[in-house]
């Protein structure tokens, strides 16, 4: 995770899966239950020394569609 800019152009909390993005990074486990956490405990903004209050929201959504894909594949 970096802190980049969502589709609108403002600050957030976005997910660097290569881990190829310049400057700081958090890491997470790509589990609902460790951003969650993250999230709760504003990790995300203390780690990439950001201001308060950023966006996760794409992180989420990246996490989601990880554990969606994991569980459409599981059932196969």
């Amino acid at each position: 995770m970096t802190a980049g800019r969502d589709a609108a152009g403002q600050p957030a909390v976005v997910p660097d899966p290569a881990s190829t993005a310049s400057g700081r990074g958090a890491h997470v486990h790509p589990t609902r239950e460790c951003v969650d956490l993250a999230v709760r405990r504003k990790a995300f903004s203390r780690a990439l020394r950001a201001g308060t209050g950023l966006p996760t929201g794409l992180v989420s959504a990246y996490v989601d569609s990880l554990t969606s894909t994991t569980s459409s594949t599981s059932t196969t």
